[in-house]
C-alpha cells in the first residue's frame, strides 16, 4: 500500500557498490520499474515460517555482517525524506533512519518509542508527552523543539505530506515545549485516541534544522546514513548509540528489484538475504524445500478496487452498489491470490478494533446489479479500470473482475499503468482502479483516506457530515459509545462508499536460511515489520 502515490525528490549520487555486486545488474536486479504501495494492512498477522532456522529463528544474536534487503521501489524519484514516505521501501528505510513518538504494535495499539509516556487531562483536549533520552546521529539530543518542528513541517499547507491528515487534531500554534523533553499538545477538540496520532504513518521526528534528506539525512534511528542512489540502493551503518540498543548488523542495504522474479532469484542466488512481498505461487513452490525460509503474515493486505465517487459514473451511488454486487469475491481470491487470504466485505480492517463485523457478507447478485444499473441509466456502461503489475494480484484481479462485470452488461477496459507512477496517477486520475492497503487502525484509515481534506483520498469521498462523525468518534471518551459511532460510519461506507474490498491477502516474505529475528506476527507498517535492528545473521 499499499496504497498511495509516490512523491519524491531528485536523484543524487551513484550506486556505491555497483562494482562489488555486478551480478545485480546481470540479473536485472536493479531494474527501476515499479512501486510497492504502502498504505496499510488488515487483520492481525498470525503467520509463521516453514522452518524456525530461518525467518523467525532463535538462538543468541550474533553481531556483524551486512544484510541486503530487496524491495520494489519507485524509480529515480525516490527520496529519504521520511515525511514523504509512501511505498513499503520508503517506510522500511525511514524506520531504519528515524523514529516516531510512538508506533503500532502487532495488535495496532500505540506503543511508546521516542515518547517515554503520555498523559491526558480530564477533558482529553490536552496531552502531556515526555520524551525519552535519545540522540540524533550527529550527537545532539532529541528535544521538544525538534518534535514541534517536525509536526509543523508535516502540517505545512503547501506540502502533501502523508501524515498531515492524522496530525489535524493538534493545534500546533497553541502546543508548546514545557522543557527540553516535555511537550504539551493542545488539541482542537477532545481526542480519546491521541496516541494513534503519535504513531501515524510518516510522522517521523527530524532535527529542527534538518535539510538535505537525500544527501546526508540525520535521524535518531538504529542506522546511520552511508549512501543513497534513488531507484537502486541505499546503504546504512549501525548506530552504536541507539537508545533502544545498537543493531546486531554492521550494515544494512536496501536494493531495488521491482519484479518479484528478480527478488526471488536474487534471494535464491545469495545476492540478497531478505526479499519483500512474494507471490503465493512462489511461496508454495519454495515452502519447506530448504533453500529459503517463507514467512507468512496471514490475511494482512487489503485488496480491492477504488471508485471515484465525485465523477461519473460512480457519482451515482446506485452504480457503486451495482459494482459491489458484481464481484464474486471467492473467484477473485482464488484466481488472483491462489486462495491465500480471506474474503472481504467492502470495509477496511477486518479483525481490527472497531471493525463492523456484524454486517452481512456481501455476495454476488447479478440480477440486482443489472436492476441498479438500469435505474441509474447505465445499462450499457463502459468504464476503464486502471491497474498495474505494481502489486501481486492486481492484473489478475482486474481481468477476473472485467469478466464478472460483462455478465452484468458492463464493459470494462483494463488499462495497464506505469509501475513507477501508478500510485500518484490513480490518486486523482481515472474513475476506477486496483487498490490495496497495509496495516493501520481503522480510525487512521478514515483520517488519511476518507475525510474531505485527507491527503490520500483515492475514492474522493467528500462528505462534511461524515467528517463530523469522525470528529465525534474521536471526542467520545466512552469506548462503547465511540465504537457505535465508528459502526455507523462503516455502515454508510458499506452501503455507498467507494472502496470495493474483495479480499485480504496473506503477506509473504522470503529470507535466507541464515537470517534470524524476522518477526512473523507483525503486519506491514507496524513496529516489528521490516525492523532490521533486531535481525542478525547466523
Amino acid at each position: 500500500m499499499h496504497d498511495e502515490p509516490a512523491r519524491h525528490l531528485p536523484p543524487v549520487g551513484d550506486h556505491p557498490d555497483e562494482h562489488r555486486f555486478p551480478g545485480l545488474r546481470r540479473r536485472g536486479f536493479l531494474a527501476a520499474a515499479g512501486a510497492a504501495s504502502l498504505g496499510a494492512f488488515a487483520l492481525t498477522g498470525c503467520g509463521g515460517s516453514d522452518d524456525t532456522a530461518g525467518g523467525g529463528g532463535g538462538g543468541t544474536p550474533r553481531r556483524g555482517g551486512r544484510l541486503r534487503a530487496a524491495f520494489a521501489g519507485g524509480g529515480a524519484s525516490e527520496t529519504l525524506d521520511p515525511h514523504l514516505s509512501n511505498l513499503f521501501v520508503d517506510a522500511a528505510r525511514a524506520k531504519a533512519l528515524y523514529d516516531k513518538l510512538a508506533d503500532y504494535g502487532a495488535d495496532l495499539s500505540a506503543q511508546p518509542r521516542l515518547a517515554e509516556k503520555w498523559e491526558p487531562n480530564k477533558t482529553l483536549d490536552r496531552w502531556q508527552v515526555t520524551l525519552r533520552r535519545a540522540t540524533f546521529h550527529d550527537g545532539r539530543p532529541v528535544t521538544a523543539k525538534d518534535v514541534l518542528h517536525s509536526y509543523r513541517r508535516i502540517a505545512d499547507p503547501r506540502k502533501a505530506f502523508r501524515a498531515k491528515a492524522s496530525l489535524e487534531p493538534i493545534d500546533l500554534d497553541a502546543s508548546r515545549a514545557t522543557g527540553e523533553r516535555g511537550i504539551e499538545f493542545v488539541l482542537k477538540r477532545p481526542t480519546a485516541e491521541f496516541p494513534n496520532v503519535l504513531a501515524a504513518f510518516g510522522a517521523y521526528i527530524v532535527p529542527e534544522d534538518a535539510t538535505g534528506f537525500d544527501k546526508k539525512p540525520i535521524g535518531s534511528g538504529p542506522f546511520r546514513f552511508v549512501s543513497f542512489a534513488p531507484g537502486r540502493s541505499a546503504v546504512f551503518r549501525r548506530n552504536e548509540d541507539y537508545w533502544d540498543g545498537a543493531p546486531h548488523l554492521d550494515e544494512l542495504e536496501f536494493v531495488i528489484a521491482n519484479e518479484e522474479s528478480a527478488r526471488v532469484n536474487s534471494l535464491l542466488g545469495g545476492q540478497v538475504e531478505y526479499a519483500h512481498e512474494l507471490h503465493p505461487t512462489t511461496a508454495r513452490a519454495h515452502e519447506g524445500k530448504g533453500q529459503i525460509t517463507i514467512v507468512r503474515l496471514r490475511g494482512s493486505d487489503m485488496q480491492g478496487f477504488a471508485m471515484k465517487t465525485d465523477r461519473p459514473p460512480f457519482d451515482d451511488k446506485r452504480v457503486r452498489q451495482a459494482f459491489f454486487l458484481i464481484a464474486d469475491r471467492k473467484e477473485l481470491l482464488d484466481g488472483a491470490l491462489s486462495g491465500a487470504g480471506l474474503i472481504g466485505n467492502d470495509l477496511f480492517g477486518k479483525g481490527y478494533e472497531y471493525y463492523a463485523d456484524g454486517l452481512p457478507q456481501r455476495e454476488q447478485d447479478l440480477d440486482r446489479a443489472r436492476a441498479l444499473l438500469k435505474a441509474a441509466g447505465a445499462e450499457k456502461l463502459k468504464v476503464t479500470l486502471d491497474t498495474s503489475s505494481v502489486a501481486a494480484g492486481f492484473t489478475e484481479s482486474a481481468s477476473i473482475f472485467r469478466d464478472q462485470a460483462a455478465k452484468a452488461g458492463v464493459t470494462i477496459d483494463v488499462k495497464m499503468g506505469s509501475k513507477d507512477s501508478y500510485w500518484s496517477d490513480i490518486l486523482d486520475g481515472g474513475t476506477l482502479c486496483s487498490y490495496r492497503s497495509g496495516a493501520m487502525p481503522i480510525e487512521a484509515h478514515i483520517s488519511q483516506r476518507l475525510l474531505t481534506d485527507s491527503t490520500t483520498n483515492a475514492t474522493k469521498w467528500h462528505h462534511k457530515d461524515f467528517d463530523a462523525l469522525y470528529q465525534r468518534a474521536q471526542s467520545t471518551k466512552d469506548k462503547a459509545e465511540r465504537a457505535a459511532v465508528y459502526e455507523r460510519m462503516q455502515r454508510r461506507l458499506y452501503s455507498e462508499g467507494g472502496f470495493l474490498v474483495w479480499g485480504f491477502a496473506d503477506w509473504i516474505l522470503g529470507t535466507a536460511r541464515n537470517v534470524r529475528g524476522v518477526e512473523s506476527k507483525a503486519p506491514a507498517n507496524t513496529l516489528d515489520w521490516a525492523r532490521f535492528d533486531k535481525v542478525w545473521l547466523a
